[in-house]
Protein backbone atom coordinates (compact mmCIF):
# COMPACT_ATOMS: atom_id res chain seq x y z
CA UNK A 1 0.00 0.00 0.00
CA UNK A 2 1.44 3.13 -1.27
CA UNK A 3 1.00 6.05 1.80
CA UNK A 4 2.27 9.00 -0.42
CA UNK A 5 -1.00 10.79 0.10
CA UNK A 6 -0.71 10.81 3.54
CA UNK A 7 2.55 11.82 3.82
CA UNK A 8 1.79 15.36 5.36
CA UNK A 9 0.11 13.46 8.47
CA UNK A 10 3.48 11.85 9.13
CA UNK A 11 6.53 12.80 11.02
CA UNK A 12 9.64 12.87 9.10
CA UNK A 13 11.73 10.27 11.34
CA UNK A 14 15.37 11.07 12.73
CA UNK A 15 16.84 7.56 12.58
CA UNK A 16 17.12 5.72 9.15
CA UNK A 17 19.31 5.56 6.08
CA UNK A 18 18.64 4.97 2.50
CA UNK A 19 20.05 1.56 1.29
CA UNK A 20 19.83 0.00 -1.86
CA UNK A 21 16.57 0.30 -3.20
CA UNK A 22 14.77 0.66 0.39
CA UNK A 23 15.81 2.05 3.94
CA UNK A 24 17.20 1.04 6.93
CA UNK A 25 15.51 2.40 10.51
CA UNK A 26 18.15 2.64 13.05
CA UNK A 27 16.07 3.27 16.15
CA UNK A 28 15.79 -0.49 16.97
CA UNK A 29 18.34 -3.69 17.07
CA UNK A 30 16.02 -5.30 14.67
CA UNK A 31 17.54 -2.46 11.85
CA UNK A 32 14.21 -3.14 9.75
CA UNK A 33 15.04 -2.93 6.16
CA UNK A 34 12.07 -1.31 4.60
CA UNK A 35 10.97 -1.14 0.94
CA UNK A 36 8.86 1.93 -0.63
CA UNK A 37 5.18 1.59 0.88
CA UNK A 38 6.24 -1.16 3.56
CA UNK A 39 6.91 -1.16 7.06
CA UNK A 40 9.02 -2.47 9.84
CA UNK A 41 8.43 -4.75 12.50
CA UNK A 42 6.53 -2.69 14.78
CA UNK A 43 4.61 -1.01 12.13
CA UNK A 44 5.26 2.40 13.07
CA UNK A 45 7.99 3.43 10.77
CA UNK A 46 7.00 3.56 6.89
CA UNK A 47 8.90 4.32 3.83
CA UNK A 48 7.03 6.62 1.83
CA UNK A 49 8.88 7.37 -1.76
CA UNK A 50 12.24 6.62 -0.24
CA UNK A 51 11.83 8.32 2.74
CA UNK A 52 11.14 6.77 6.45
CA UNK A 53 8.36 8.42 8.18
CA UNK A 54 6.98 7.78 11.83
CA UNK A 55 3.32 6.89 11.16
CA UNK A 56 2.73 5.96 14.81
CA UNK A 57 3.74 9.49 16.04
CA UNK A 58 1.61 10.54 19.03
CA UNK A 59 -1.07 7.88 18.05
CA UNK A 60 -1.33 7.47 21.49
CA UNK A 61 -3.25 4.23 23.05
CA UNK A 62 -3.34 5.10 27.03
CA UNK A 63 -3.35 7.79 29.26
CA UNK A 64 -2.61 7.56 32.90
CA UNK A 65 -1.18 9.12 36.15
CA UNK A 66 0.61 6.44 37.87
CA UNK A 67 2.79 5.64 40.95
CA UNK A 68 6.30 5.21 40.03
CA UNK A 69 6.81 2.14 42.08
CA UNK A 70 4.35 0.50 40.03
CA UNK A 71 7.12 0.37 36.71
CA UNK A 72 8.38 -0.75 38.69
CA UNK A 73 11.69 1.74 39.17
CA UNK A 74 11.99 1.29 43.60
CA UNK A 75 15.28 3.62 43.57
CA UNK A 76 14.07 6.40 41.20
CA UNK A 77 11.77 9.66 42.26
CA UNK A 78 10.35 7.17 45.71
CA UNK A 79 6.86 7.64 45.42
CA UNK A 80 6.39 10.24 42.84
CA UNK A 81 3.94 10.29 40.26
CA UNK A 82 4.17 9.79 36.21
CA UNK A 83 1.69 10.99 33.70
CA UNK A 84 2.17 7.34 31.75
CA UNK A 85 1.16 7.09 28.32
CA UNK A 86 1.38 4.64 25.56
CA UNK A 87 1.02 3.71 21.50
CA UNK A 88 0.38 0.84 19.56
CA UNK A 89 3.00 -2.29 18.33
CA UNK A 90 5.81 -3.49 19.96
CA UNK A 91 9.28 -4.98 18.42
CA UNK A 92 9.05 -8.24 19.93
CA UNK A 93 5.32 -9.54 20.27
CA UNK A 94 6.19 -11.85 23.34
CA UNK A 95 3.40 -14.38 23.66
CA UNK A 96 2.74 -13.84 27.31
CA UNK A 97 2.35 -10.27 26.93
CA UNK A 98 -0.40 -8.91 29.08
CA UNK A 99 -0.85 -5.41 27.03
CA UNK A 100 -0.84 -7.30 23.67
CA UNK A 101 -3.86 -5.89 22.91
CA UNK A 102 -2.04 -2.54 23.00
CA UNK A 103 1.56 -4.25 21.59
CA UNK A 104 0.00 -6.91 18.86
CA UNK A 105 -2.20 -4.04 16.96
CA UNK A 106 -0.33 -1.43 15.02
CA UNK A 107 -0.72 1.94 14.47
CA UNK A 108 -3.19 3.90 11.71
CA UNK A 109 -3.24 6.88 9.78
CA UNK A 110 -7.19 7.34 10.81
CA UNK A 111 -5.53 7.21 14.78
CA UNK A 112 -6.25 10.75 16.73
CA UNK A 113 -2.68 12.35 16.76
CA UNK A 114 -1.97 14.00 20.73
CA UNK A 115 0.58 16.72 20.62
CA UNK A 116 3.38 16.45 23.14
CA UNK A 117 2.54 20.05 24.27
CA UNK A 118 -0.84 18.87 25.37
CA UNK A 119 0.68 16.28 27.39
CA UNK A 120 2.81 18.50 28.85
CA UNK A 121 -0.31 20.62 30.01
CA UNK A 122 -1.73 17.90 31.10
CA UNK A 123 1.14 16.77 33.60
CA UNK A 124 1.53 20.11 35.51
CA UNK A 125 -2.07 20.10 35.94
CA UNK A 126 -2.03 16.63 37.02
CA UNK A 127 0.93 17.73 39.86
CA UNK A 128 2.96 14.65 38.20
CA UNK A 129 6.78 15.25 38.81
CA UNK A 130 7.52 13.61 35.22
CA UNK A 131 6.46 11.61 32.42
CA UNK A 132 6.58 7.68 31.88
CA UNK A 133 6.46 5.69 29.04
CA UNK A 134 5.12 2.35 29.33
CA UNK A 135 2.21 -0.42 28.21
CA UNK A 136 3.92 -1.49 25.10
CA UNK A 137 7.12 -0.81 23.34
CA UNK A 138 8.13 2.98 23.88
CA UNK A 139 10.75 2.26 21.41
CA UNK A 140 8.15 1.95 18.86
CA UNK A 141 7.19 5.77 19.46
CA UNK A 142 10.97 7.05 19.36
CA UNK A 143 10.69 10.64 17.80
CA UNK A 144 7.16 11.29 20.11
CA UNK A 145 9.42 10.12 23.13
CA UNK A 146 12.13 12.48 21.78
CA UNK A 147 9.60 15.79 21.20
CA UNK A 148 7.77 15.79 24.67
CA UNK A 149 11.09 14.48 26.19
CA UNK A 150 12.53 17.97 24.81
CA UNK A 151 9.41 19.82 26.65
CA UNK A 152 9.80 18.01 29.69
CA UNK A 153 13.61 18.84 30.09
CA UNK A 154 12.61 22.77 29.67
CA UNK A 155 9.92 22.02 32.45
CA UNK A 156 12.24 20.44 35.18
CA UNK A 157 9.98 16.98 34.63
CA UNK A 158 11.67 13.86 34.82
CA UNK A 159 11.10 11.35 31.86
CA UNK A 160 11.58 7.51 32.54
CA UNK A 161 10.76 4.61 29.95
CA UNK A 162 9.64 1.13 30.95
CA UNK A 163 11.38 -1.10 27.75
CA UNK A 164 12.50 -4.19 26.75
CA UNK A 165 15.88 -2.52 26.06
CA UNK A 166 16.40 -2.69 22.66
CA UNK A 167 17.55 0.25 21.25
CA UNK A 168 20.11 1.38 19.10
CA UNK A 169 22.96 3.43 20.70
CA UNK A 170 22.35 6.57 18.61
CA UNK A 171 18.28 6.30 19.84
CA UNK A 172 19.57 5.79 23.34
CA UNK A 173 21.96 8.91 22.96
CA UNK A 174 19.37 11.07 21.96
CA UNK A 175 17.51 10.00 24.65
CA UNK A 176 19.71 10.13 27.13
CA UNK A 177 20.92 14.03 26.01
CA UNK A 178 17.28 15.13 26.51
CA UNK A 179 17.61 13.93 30.35
CA UNK A 180 15.55 10.67 30.04
CA UNK A 181 17.28 9.09 32.42
CA UNK A 182 15.00 6.48 33.99
CA UNK A 183 15.15 2.75 32.67
CA UNK A 184 12.89 -0.30 33.65
CA UNK A 185 14.52 -2.76 31.62
CA UNK A 186 12.80 -6.22 30.52
CA UNK A 187 15.09 -9.25 30.66
CA UNK A 188 12.91 -11.67 28.76
CA UNK A 189 15.31 -14.56 28.42
CA UNK A 190 19.12 -15.90 27.61
CA UNK A 191 20.96 -17.28 24.66
CA UNK A 192 19.63 -20.47 25.67
CA UNK A 193 15.71 -20.34 25.33
CA UNK A 194 13.68 -22.31 22.90
CA UNK A 195 10.45 -21.39 23.33
CA UNK A 196 9.95 -17.61 22.41
CA UNK A 197 11.81 -14.75 21.74
CA UNK A 198 14.60 -17.21 20.01
CA UNK A 199 15.84 -14.40 17.14
CA UNK A 200 16.70 -11.70 19.99
CA UNK A 201 20.42 -11.22 21.21
CA UNK A 202 19.28 -10.99 24.80
CA UNK A 203 23.42 -9.85 25.57
CA UNK A 204 22.26 -6.06 23.85
CA UNK A 205 20.00 -5.58 26.50
CA UNK A 206 22.79 -5.76 29.29
CA UNK A 207 24.87 -4.05 26.59
CA UNK A 208 22.77 -1.34 26.73
CA UNK A 209 22.19 -1.50 30.24
CA UNK A 210 25.54 -0.78 31.10
CA UNK A 211 25.46 2.25 28.49
CA UNK A 212 22.68 3.79 29.79
CA UNK A 213 24.31 3.63 33.66
CA UNK A 214 27.91 4.33 32.58
CA UNK A 215 26.27 7.73 31.65
CA UNK A 216 24.60 8.61 34.44
CA UNK A 217 20.75 6.75 34.07
CA UNK A 218 19.20 5.14 36.41
CA UNK A 219 18.78 1.29 35.64
CA UNK A 220 16.53 -1.20 37.08
CA UNK A 221 16.29 -4.57 36.17
CA UNK A 222 13.22 -6.57 35.50
CA UNK A 223 13.16 -10.48 35.06
CA UNK A 224 9.93 -12.08 34.80
CA UNK A 225 10.10 -15.60 35.25
CA UNK A 226 8.11 -17.95 32.91
CA UNK A 227 7.64 -21.49 33.87
CA UNK A 228 8.92 -24.21 31.76
CA UNK A 229 10.24 -21.28 29.40
CA UNK A 230 13.12 -18.62 31.16
CA UNK A 231 13.18 -20.15 34.53
CA UNK A 232 15.87 -23.38 33.98
CA UNK A 233 19.19 -22.96 35.85
CA UNK A 234 21.46 -22.41 33.18
CA UNK A 235 19.47 -19.25 32.44
CA UNK A 236 18.71 -18.08 36.05
CA UNK A 237 22.48 -18.20 36.28
CA UNK A 238 23.26 -16.52 32.64
CA UNK A 239 21.20 -13.44 34.10
CA UNK A 240 22.79 -12.92 37.82
CA UNK A 241 25.99 -13.39 35.99
CA UNK A 242 25.65 -10.84 33.28
CA UNK A 243 23.96 -8.37 36.22
CA UNK A 244 27.10 -8.77 38.10
CA UNK A 245 29.26 -8.26 35.10
CA UNK A 246 27.47 -5.87 33.11
CA UNK A 247 25.68 -3.46 36.08
CA UNK A 248 27.65 -4.70 39.59
CA UNK A 249 26.05 -5.38 42.71
CA UNK A 250 24.27 -2.13 43.50
CA UNK A 251 21.64 -1.73 40.56
CA UNK A 252 18.14 -3.37 41.71
CA UNK A 253 17.18 -6.48 40.12
CA UNK A 254 13.25 -7.28 40.47
CA UNK A 255 12.27 -10.85 39.85
CA UNK A 256 8.71 -10.74 39.25
CA UNK A 257 5.60 -13.33 38.96
CA UNK A 258 4.20 -14.17 35.72
CA UNK A 259 0.49 -15.00 35.19
CA UNK A 260 -1.14 -17.10 31.95
CA UNK A 261 -1.86 -14.08 29.11
CA UNK A 262 -2.32 -13.94 25.79
CA UNK A 263 -1.24 -17.09 23.97
CA UNK A 264 0.87 -18.52 26.79
CA UNK A 265 -1.20 -20.92 29.41
CA UNK A 266 1.84 -22.11 31.58
CA UNK A 267 0.91 -22.05 35.07
CA UNK A 268 1.40 -18.97 37.47
CA UNK A 269 5.20 -18.99 38.62
CA UNK A 270 5.57 -20.81 42.19
CA UNK A 271 6.37 -18.22 44.88
CA UNK A 272 8.93 -20.71 46.24
CA UNK A 273 10.59 -20.61 42.69
CA UNK A 274 11.17 -16.98 42.82
CA UNK A 275 11.97 -17.14 46.51
CA UNK A 276 15.02 -19.60 44.94
CA UNK A 277 16.16 -17.34 42.45
CA UNK A 278 16.12 -14.47 44.52
CA UNK A 279 18.27 -16.52 47.59
CA UNK A 280 20.79 -17.51 44.42
CA UNK A 281 20.92 -13.93 43.75
CA UNK A 282 21.77 -12.47 47.03
CA UNK A 283 24.66 -15.42 47.63
CA UNK A 284 25.87 -14.17 44.37
CA UNK A 285 25.81 -10.15 45.84
CA UNK A 286 23.58 -8.32 44.57
CA UNK A 287 22.41 -6.42 47.30
CA UNK A 288 18.66 -4.67 46.43
CA UNK A 289 16.73 -7.78 44.83
CA UNK A 290 13.14 -7.34 45.14
CA UNK A 291 9.84 -10.34 44.22
CA UNK A 292 7.04 -8.53 42.81
CA UNK A 293 3.63 -9.32 41.18
CA UNK A 294 2.87 -10.94 44.68
CA UNK A 295 1.85 -8.38 47.11
CA UNK A 296 4.15 -8.63 49.83
CA UNK A 297 5.38 -5.43 51.18
CA UNK A 298 8.30 -7.15 52.79
CA UNK A 299 9.08 -8.56 49.65
CA UNK A 300 9.03 -5.14 47.76
CA UNK A 301 10.31 -3.33 50.69
CA UNK A 302 14.28 -1.96 50.73
CA UNK A 303 16.17 -2.98 53.74
CA UNK A 304 20.11 -1.82 54.24
CA UNK A 305 22.60 -4.54 52.65
CA UNK A 306 24.55 -3.31 55.25
CA UNK A 307 23.02 -3.79 58.32
CA UNK A 308 19.31 -4.63 58.04
CA UNK A 309 17.11 -1.68 58.74
CA UNK A 310 13.79 -1.44 56.97
CA UNK A 311 14.62 1.90 54.82
CA UNK A 312 11.60 2.33 52.23
CA UNK A 313 8.51 0.12 53.23
CA UNK A 314 5.87 -0.28 49.95
CA UNK A 315 2.97 -1.53 49.79
CA UNK A 316 0.55 -1.32 46.89
CA UNK A 317 3.00 0.54 45.32
CA UNK A 318 3.38 3.37 47.36
CA UNK A 319 5.59 4.26 49.61
CA UNK A 320 4.89 4.26 53.66
CA UNK A 321 7.71 4.55 55.29
CA UNK A 322 10.75 6.71 54.02
CA UNK A 323 13.73 6.18 56.69
CA UNK A 324 16.51 7.30 55.10
CA UNK A 325 19.29 10.52 55.73
CA UNK A 326 20.02 13.05 52.86
CA UNK A 327 23.59 14.33 52.19
CA UNK A 328 23.42 16.11 49.52
CA UNK A 329 22.34 14.77 46.64
CA UNK A 330 23.04 11.02 48.20
CA UNK A 331 21.11 8.89 50.50
CA UNK A 332 22.46 6.70 53.65
CA UNK A 333 21.26 4.62 56.02
CA UNK A 334 20.17 6.37 59.43
CA UNK A 335 22.09 3.62 61.24
CA UNK A 336 25.07 2.73 59.47
CA UNK A 337 25.72 5.40 56.93
CA UNK A 338 25.59 3.23 54.00
CA UNK A 339 24.91 4.79 50.75
CA UNK A 340 21.83 3.72 49.22
CA UNK A 341 21.34 4.63 45.46
CA UNK A 342 18.60 6.54 44.87
CA UNK A 343 18.02 8.49 41.76
CA UNK A 344 15.41 12.03 42.31
CA UNK A 345 13.95 13.63 45.34
CA UNK A 346 11.78 11.50 47.90
CA UNK A 347 7.90 12.63 47.17
CA UNK A 348 5.70 13.08 50.47
CA UNK A 349 2.06 12.11 50.11
CA UNK A 350 0.05 14.45 48.05
CA UNK A 351 -3.28 15.94 49.33
CA UNK A 352 -4.91 14.58 45.93
CA UNK A 353 -4.03 11.83 43.63
CA UNK A 354 -5.08 11.33 39.85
Amino acid sequence: MVFSMFSTALRRARLWSIEGDGARCRVCERRCFIQVGRRGICGNYINVDGIVYHLGYGRISAIESRPIEIKPLFHYWPNSTALTFSSWGCNFYCPWCQNHYLSFRIPSIEDTVIPPEEFLRKAILNGDEGFSASFNEPTVNFDYLVDLAELALKEGLYFMVVTNGYLTIDAIDMLLKLNVDGWSIDIKGCPKMKRALVNIDHSIVYRNAKYIADRGGHVEMVYLVIPNTNDFNECIEWIIDSHISYLGHSTPLHINRYYPAHKWREPPTSIERLRQIAEKARSEGIEYIYIGNVGDPQLESTKCPKCGKMLIYRHSYRVWEFNLDRDGDRYRCPRCGYTIPIKGRYIPWKTTYI
